[in-house]
């Protein structure tokens, strides 16, 4: 680019996309004269989903605007939490990010996750189909402008990955409510109807049972679940909800 001159400042949160040279304060850049701001902040490593409000000249534009020679730009990070329009809030998780999305459903979070990596225009016209937040590390896939709202996941840590979304997007919280493998909803069992589906010494130690209506996996308290209720516990005491 070598048009007219524009001089941007990024938020401390936001210095994880940009080059190091970028991370100090006011940088100049030179546009083209006729692509947008967002388009600019994207060349320069920054997803749109994640920029805030842009400022140009202390004053609120549009991702739209065409920067003109000498303005100062100032890209602000997303202000937590971020509210979502439309309801009710929903997500969709790229393949590599399926513990997250196990994690999200536990908590009763409408968590939707492809486990075949099915490409990103897929992906970016799901979100858009079901209108659904996509959830990925993936910079490229949230520049996709098919996509209907997004997130970029900050940590490879599922504990850190999931603070994150909770922090920032607020869902409520129901635990113990959704099916961790395919996200449908659960309801009560009775345990003659589900015996089948039991080994031999689950049915002689368990009474109360749930179960999928979509998949029809059977859920009872079993050994992991004092590992699984301190997961719940902790969101629900960070985040609200009902942790029983």
């Amino acid at each position: 680019m070598n048009g007219p001159e524009i001089h941007l400042t990024f938020a401390p949160e936001l210095h994880v996309f940009v080059p190091a040279g970028r991370r100090g304060g006011r940088t100049a850049v030179a546009t083209d004269g006729s692509s947008t701001l967002g388009h600019v902040v994207e060349s320069l490593g920054v997803p749109l989903t994640e920029a805030g409000q842009l400022l140009v000249d202390g004053v609120p534009v549009a991702t739209s605007h065409i920067p003109s020679a000498g303005e100062s730009v100032e890209v602000r990070a997303v202000v937590r939490p971020q509210r979502v329009p439309g309801a009710p809030l929903r997500f969709l998780l790229d393949v590599h990010l399926g513990t997250l999305a196990r994690r999200m459903r536990l908590l009763g979070v409408d968590a939707a996750y492809e486990s075949d990596d099915i490409g990103d225009p897929a992906l970016a016209t799901l979100s858009a189909k079901e209108r659904r937040v996509l959830l990925s590390r993936d910079r490229g896939l949230l520049r996709r402008r098919e996509i209907w709202a997004g997130a970029y996941i900050y940590s490879d840590r599922t504990e850190d990955q999931l603070r994150d979304v909770l922090e920032r997007f607020a869902p409520a919280l129901a635990p113990w409510t959704r099916c961790t493998a395919c996200n449908g909803t659960l309801g009560p069992a009775d345990k003659d109807s589900v015996e089948g589906r039991l080994e031999e010494g689950t049915q002689r130690t368990y009474d109360v049972f749930a179960q999928c209506t979509v998949c029809g996996k059977v859920y009872w308290r079993g050994a992991h679940h004092t590992r699984l209720a301190a997961i719940v516990e902790e969101a629900v005491r960070e985040f609200g909800g009902a942790a029983a």
